[in-house]
């Protein structure tokens, strides 16, 4: 299937003569294939006298296009890894971390996930080669005290990524999630294994909305956007993996040293809810305030009936009064 891929990905026409030929395989073997590939979310043309096509093309992840992209010091300290579709990259680098624990940063891409996973449990979904799923594994030596605000500053290095690819006008909304005009471009999960006091790995995994279709993007039940839309412009999918393995790398060395407090400035400069009313859900109990930005601990600072507060976990959305402005402008 991936050699189909490959042979389809150009947008052109191809015959299932050919393709069979050049694969070693039956017409009806190609036919079965390229229904699978029809499964995975992907459109396939057929027109009578010129064959099986991709609509639109796609631009596949390949490791040595990636790689070669790296910064000399980042393509020495990580071990990159691709593959057609997974389980969860997060759970690929878990397994590659306990089976060769000493080979650098395990990072994997994956086309497509078979479990992706989003935050609060939710499921991110990433249609076949229309978005990027990436996941890194970093260990640490001081517990998990000392991964404060991580998250947060995650979000920066992929902001950072996604501006060297030409995007503008990005924000951040508490704690990491990418918005364009409201509506998301990026979701990032942590999840932190290990002993609490001392040696511990982090999983990060981010998700980027590349190149969705008009169904695609409609069977996303929240607003979503993609990276094409905002450039105007087709991005490359290898340039931007290779663009944040280079950002996610410096921002981890930045933060291995000095934590969170390096990042502050940054994010409140990014923070599309700074100054704004909100609304926090925490479990249900619902909490109305201004944001003021966060701590040195990556908490949301609200200031609230009661005065400033500092939470640590929950989901904000402006508040009606906020919606009500910005629809009116």
């Amino acid at each position: 299937m991936e050699q189909l891929l490959k042979l389809l990905s150009d947008g052109g026409f191809h015959s299932g003569e050919d393709v069979g030929e050049q694969l070693g395989v039956s017409r009806a073997a190609v036919w079965k294939q390229l229904k699978n590939l029809e499964r995975l979310g992907l459109q396939i043309e057929s027109v009578r006298g010129k064959g099986y096509r991709l609509a639109p093309g796609i631009e596949l992840l390949d490791e040595q296009q990636v790689v070669q992209q790296l910064k000399a010091e980042v393509a020495d300290a990580v071990t990159y890894h691709h593959c057609l579709w997974t389980t969860s990259t997060n759970d690929w680098v878990q397994a590659v971390s306990r089976s060769l624990p000493s080979r650098g940063m395990p990072i994997c891409t994956a086309e497509y996930q078979t479990q992706g996973r989003g935050r609060r449990g939710g499921v991110w979904s990433n249609p076949f080669g229309a978005t990027v799923c990436l996941s890194a594994l970093w260990r640490v030596s001081h517990g998990t005290a000392s991964l404060e605000g991580l998250s947060l500053a995650v979000g920066l290095a992929v902001l950072k990524a996604l501006e060297d690819c030409g995007a503008r006008n990005l924000g951040l909304k508490w704690p990491n999630d990418i918005l364009w005009q409201g509506r998301k471009l990026c979701g990032v999960l942590l999840e932190v294994h290990g002993d609490p006091m001392g040696d511990c790995q982090v999983v990060i995994g981010i998700g980027i909305n590349v190149k969705l279709s008009q169904s695609q993007g409609k069977a996303i039940t929240r607003p979503v956007t993609d990276l094409e839309t905002i450039c105007s412009a087709p991005v490359s999918r290898n340039t931007l993996v290779s663009a944040l393995i280079n950002a996610l790398y410096a921002m981890l060395e930045k933060f291995r040293y000095q934590g969170f407090k390096a990042f502050i400035k940054q994010w409140n400069a990014v923070d599309v809810f700074v100054g704004k009313q909100v609304t926090l859900n925490v479990s249900g109990n619902k909490i109305t305030g201004i944001v003021r930005g966060v701590s040195e601990q990556g908490g949301l600072v609200l200031e609230t009936a009661q005065g400033c507060q500092v939470f640590h976990g929950g989901e904000v959305s402006l508040s009606k009064c906020e919606k009500a402005d910005a629809n009116e402008s």
